[in-house]
């Protein structure tokens, strides 16, 4: 039996025991000591920690490496052996540990003077375990006097662990396939893909996306270099495989700067226990790097999602489809096989709700709005507190274009889970274009670009700098705009949608239409499928009172849009209309103007007394468009784009001179410079805008 200290606890002495009573079974852990000492894990965290100031699973390692001393003393056993008898499957990891805790490795255990290198009393953390070997070195070497005056300062100089601030921010790397059997990959896949969500819900982590980790797949950079690339301070690693009805997963949690192993477990459950496991993970990682869990975090991480098994392994299949938005066909598939099975799964319901929008999302006939809604209401009956849930819900109203609808759905859903990357993405574009709101469009932005930082040849960054530049740009902001949209080329040159964005900041800032169209033909000439920059091209020769190449550009845009039956761009067909009205062609110029009075009237924006506006103008009722305008100068929260351009459409030319009309805009623009330095002013306190 380890010795133990006579300032410890009766309460410490019990745990130390029943620890030694269960120490050759590497599966006793956190959970199983709690069930033994009667105790919730969040209480027995918290005794320990404040009797210690160690983990739960430190102090276990820590008894184990006591005892591993002992026996190795004893001379009896290999190191091997000695190992395995205290609860470490891997050899090379009980070294590790050894090493790290003793300061020298276990097969030197005979060789050296056990009295004076037992670790200093006091149960060091984790995090100081390298100071204090370093200290052992010093005090080996020199006079008594001298060693502690090295140790006095090496100590002032380093922050201890009680008083080190360290971001509790994790990524977890793609698990690997241990099989030899591919087809088990989409089980590892969903395993890391569910430790990853379990972990997403607790407020107290920001955990990276997906997207941010899976380009480390194949990957041969260093934990050191991976963290400076994500700004991140620690990483799971997994790999696993089935065998038979058993499932063996191996979880390793790495503090990211200097790449030390800080624990590791190996897990073997039946496939029947797959939940428990999930749950077990993401609890057990939590309380390694001491994340706070709310009970109500606790109760959505223990949900089961259902019991029956070969529906659970169908809505893997079917998530693997839908995670890289391949085959969503397919997704639906296995989502369609797991209800069949568990007729009350709300993850599948959810899944195959949005899988359906997605497979809908730009054409003009939507042939799925009646399952989505359908889908979306199983799933929010079934589990009401799921993010996906919820997700689903808001992609149905998404679906019938109301979009102020979806966003209570999407903001509850990112309560229940902090760190959805994909609910902040559809925020950050819902703020920025059907629900305008400047500072909410930011705000997500940044929260985006802080779950999804990525590494230098990372196509997801690029997107993601891509998202920011554009909302600082809708706010005003064009210098950060243009940093952030270089640094979206920057991480992928071939990213095709910044060099139409950044045609629009330059013009911002430099306010040469000309050039800005030079610009964007350029880049419809590298592809000639862009209908959005074919719209772009067509709209600013309009604005240039180029309307015969207005015409000629608009006439291909709606070939494209005809032919692939697109939903898109309805808000510019008065525009459209007026161009071809222009070239002579009355009917189809009415049929587009018609067209877009009737998107403007169900326009539920702040732009609908705006959009009403610029049809009377077009229509040549200036009665109309001094009242909408009054009516559009009460707005708030207008995008970059509207102020810049509102006053260059020809059709206001007969009207800009009005005095109403004219007060209107000078309260427009005032409006919008007066919240961007309310969002500027905000953003200065927090640190969030980038130098200049």
């Amino acid at each position: 039996m380890t010795e133990t200290s006579p300032s410890e606890s009766d309460f410490i002495k019990k745990l130390t025991a029943i620890v030694e009573e269960n120490i050759a079974n590497e599966q006793f852990g956190v959970s199983e000591l709690a069930d033994k000492m009667h105790m919730s894990r969040s209480n027995l965290l918290r005794k320990v920690k404040k009797e210690t100031n160690l983990s739960v699973s430190q102090l276990i390692s820590q008894v184990r490496l006591k005892l591993g001393m002992e026996l190795l003393r004893a001379a009896k056993l290999n190191v091997s052996e000695v190992s395995h008898q205290v609860g470490f499957s891997s050899t090379s990891y009980f070294i590790k540990c050894f090493r790290e805790y003793y300061g020298y490795p276990p097969g030197e255990v005979g060789k050296r003077d056990s009295n004076k290198q037992e670790p200093i009393p006091g149960n060091l953390p984790i995090a100081e375990k390298t100071n204090r070997k370093r200290s052992v070195m010093i005090l080996g070497s020199a006079s008594l006097i001298v060693a502690l005056m090295a140790v006095l300062f090496f100590y002032k100089k380093l922050p201890t662990a009680q008083t080190r601030q360290v971001e509790k921010s994790i990524a977890v790397l793609p698990f690997k396939n241990d099989s030899n059997d591919s087809s088990n990959l989409y089980l590892i896949n969903g395993l890391m893909e569910s430790t990853l969500i379990n972990l997403q819900q607790i407020k107290d982590l920001r955990v990276l996306s997906r997207t941010s980790t899976e380009k480390y797949r194949n990957a041969t950079r260093s934990i050191p270099e991976m963290a400076n690339e994500l700004n991140v301070v620690y990483f799971i690693e997994g790999s696993g495989q089935k065998i038979g009805d058993q499932i063996v997963l191996n979880i390793q949690l790495i503090d990211g700067h200097n790449d030390n192993h800080l624990w590791a477990k190996q897990y073997r459950r039946e496939t029947k226990d797959i939940f428990a496991l999930q749950q077990e993970i993401a609890k057990d990682v939590a309380e390694e790097i001491q994340v706070i869990i709310t009970p109500e975090e606790v109760e959505r991480l223990e949900k089961i999602p259902t019991k029956n098994m070969e529906a659970y392994d169908y809505f893997l299949k079917g998530r693997q489809f839908l995670s890289y938005r391949n085959n969503l066909e397919s997704a639906v598939e296995f989502f369609n096989k797991a209800i069949e099975l568990d007729n009350k799964f709300a993850m599948a319901y959810a899944d195959a709700a949005i899988a359906y929008y997605y497979i809908d999302i730009f054409k003009a006939d939507k042939k799925y709005t009646s399952e989505i809604g359908d889908y979306s209401d199983k799933a929010l009956l079934y589990d009401p507190k799921n993010a996906e849930s919820l997700m689903a819900k808001a992609v149905y109203y998404m679906q019938r274009k109301e979009h102020e609808l979806a966003i209570p759905y999407l903001e509850r859903g990112l309560e229940y889970n902090p760190n959805s990357s994909e609910i902040i993405a559809v925020l950050a574009d819902l703020y920025g274009g059907y629900v305008p709101n400047t500072s909410k469009h930011l705000e997500y932005a940044l929260k985006g670009l802080r779950l999804n930082v990525g590494s230098t040849d990372s196509v997801t960054t690029s997107y993601t700098y891509l998202r920011l530049s554009n909302a600082l740009a809708q706010s005003g902001f064009t210098d950060e705009a243009l940093k952030y949209i270089d640094k979206s080329l920057a991480y992928n040159p071939d990213n095709p949608f910044s060099p139409h964005l950044r045609a629009f900041i330059l013009y911002a800032k430099e306010g040469d239409l000309r050039h800005t169209r030079e610009l964007l033909i350029k880049e419809f000439n590298k592809d000639s499928t862009r209908f959005d920059i074919l719209q772009d091209i067509g709209k600013l020769s309009y604005y240039l009172g180029d309307y015969e190449g207005a015409y000629q550009y608009y006439e291909k845009f709606e070939a494209i849009r005809q032919h692939e039956k697109l939903d898109v761009y309805v808000h510019e067909n008065l525009i459209i209309g007026d161009v071809f009205l222009k070239a002579g062609h009355k009917e189809k110029a009415e049929e587009f103007v018609e067209s877009y009075k009737h998107y403007i009237d169900n326009e539920k924006s702040i732009y609908k007394s705006l959009g009403l506006a610029s049809y009377y103008a077009y229509r040549h009722d200036t009665k109309k468009v001094v009242e909408y305008m009054k009516l559009a100068a009460k707005e708030e929260n207008y995008m970059y784009w509207v102020v810049l351009f509102c006053d260059k459409d020809p059709q206001f030319e007969s009207v800009t001179n009005i005095p109403e009309v004219k007060q209107a805009l000078a309260d427009l623009k005032k409006k919008f410079w007066d919240n961007h330095n309310k969002i500027k002013s905000t953003l200065e306190e927090k640190g969030l805008l980038i130098e200049k």
